[in-house]
């Protein structure tokens, strides 16, 4: 029975998609909680691969491609088994073949802290794997020893957990070389065989950003999901974060080459909207809140998702300030991150492709330089570039800092509580 080690070394680490171009990198979060239903997302996302194309997204994130206890696909069992609520596994491949040749990048979603049993042990513990799928590479057919010690509801028998415990299923020991050189086996897998060229790894929380640098080696694209309890007072969310910004980059010390959602940004952006608290968007050293103030090249910003938004709504932005939302992340630095729910909405497309437009045209990228002019409660003034500038706010009245005519810029959208300039070059 293979035992596990705590200073395991993989032997290799997934082979390494293309070159990811972060700096430039447009993301696009295809999916919502519901998009399962119909069993034919993949065939849907395939009719909208030269949209996605044509608007300039670079990387598009996929749901978990593997059969799944779930619908959605967070609880997977066979991680081979590529028939799935979304479509088949022909599908699947069809669709990222299809991306690849429009030049867009597919990204898996990857769920490896935990994976759901296949059968019972003798006490009636749901703690069995077997390996149903022939495949190249290492077997997945595991037992108690590929489960972390401390989950002791499902008996297992390995290493303690490395991070914080699921609950709904076996959380895995990542620290014992067959778990993690099987994993490391059917990553590539996914690469060579079915045409993923990047990671995003689900909650990450439950796991160490050394386990996540050690398994995608330092040249894939790769974004984890970190969701951290914020600092709140009743229903107000503290200005600054500190904490939570600290733990961000500490997970970042040790997945070196990956990034990180930006919920800091999200939570500070959606609260300034709501409440005209603008001056939250800028910090006692005068950078940007959240990740995007402190590793803006690791932070992937975005507005909403299929958890935070879509159909479950556990922490959605605000729907009238929507475009606000776009107009900050696509003229900010940072990965800015589409939600595909907002794109297919026909109150929103116009603006997000005009958006995206002109990050392409100002050549704004991840690390960009952001000035920030001006953040008050009421208004909300930065430049970003050197030649787009942003305004938030009901003020009207922004003084000095109304970019001229006369020294060559021109507004190109505006929207509630928002105005956008560029500089002709």
């Amino acid at each position: 029975m293979p035992q596990s080690t705590a200073c395991f070394q993989p032997t290799q680490a997934a082979l390494a998609p293309r070159p990811a171009q972060a700096p430039r990198l447009r993301l696009n979060a295809s999916f919502g909680w519901q998009s399962w239903e119909g069993d034919r997302w993949w065939r849907t996302m395939r009719g909208q691969v030269p949209e996605l194309a044509a608007l300039g997204i670079t990387h598009i994130w996929l749901p978990p491609p593997s059969a799944s206890v779930s619908t959605q696909g967070y609880l997977p069992g066979q991680l081979y088994m590529l028939n799935s609520r979304y479509g088949t596994g022909a599908e699947l491949r069809a669709l990222c073949a299809d991306l690849l040749k429009a030049g867009v990048r597919p990204v898996a979603d990857i769920v490896i802290n935990h994976r759901c049993a296949d059968a019972q042990d003798e006490s009636g513990t749901w703690n069995i794997y077997r390996d149903m799928v022939p495949h190249p590479g290492k077997s997945i057919a595991w037992g108690r020893w590929a489960i972390a010690g401390s989950d002791r509801q499902f008996g297992g028998q390995g290493s303690p957990d490395s991070g914080e415990d699921y609950g709904p299923a076996p959380d895995l020991d990542h620290t014992n070389p067959e778990v993690r050189d099987s994993l490391v086996d059917w990553l590539n897998y996914l690469r060579l065989s079915v045409g993923f060229e990047g990671w995003r790894f689900d909650f990450v929380k439950a796991s160490s950003g050394e386990y996540v640098e050690r398994t995608v080696g330092p040249d894939a694209f790769c974004v984890g999901e970190l969701f951290l309890d914020l600092k709140w007072s009743n229903s107000f969310l503290e200005y600054g974060q500190e904490a939570a910004r600290g733990q961000f980059q500490d997970w970042l010390r040790a997945a070196r080459h990956c990034c990180l959602f930006d919920f800091l940004t999200k939570g500070q952006l959606q609260e300034a909207a709501k409440h005209h608290e603008y001056d939250r968007l800028r910090d006692g050293q005068g950078r940007a809140p959240g990740l995007l103030g402190a590793r803006p090249e690791h932070s992937v910003t975005f507005v909403d998702n299929h958890d935070t938004g879509s159909s479950q709504q556990h922490w959605p932005f605000p729907r009238g300030f929507l475009g606000l939302g776009y107009a900050y992340i696509l003229t900010h630095p940072g990965m800015p991150c589409i939600f595909h729910e907002h794109l297919q909405d026909s109150g929103l497309r116009q603006a997000i492709t005009e958006l995206v437009a002109l990050r392409k045209r100002a050549g704004i990228r991840s690390d960009s330089k952001l000035e920030i002019l001006c953040a008050e409660r009421d208004i909300y003034v930065a430049r970003c570039n050197g030649n787009v500038v942003l305004k938030l706010g009901p003020r009207f009245d922004m003084g000095g800092l109304v970019p001229k005519a006369a020294e060559g810029w021109r507004l190109v959208q505006s929207g509630n509580d928002y105005a956008v300039w560029e500089k002709a070059a």
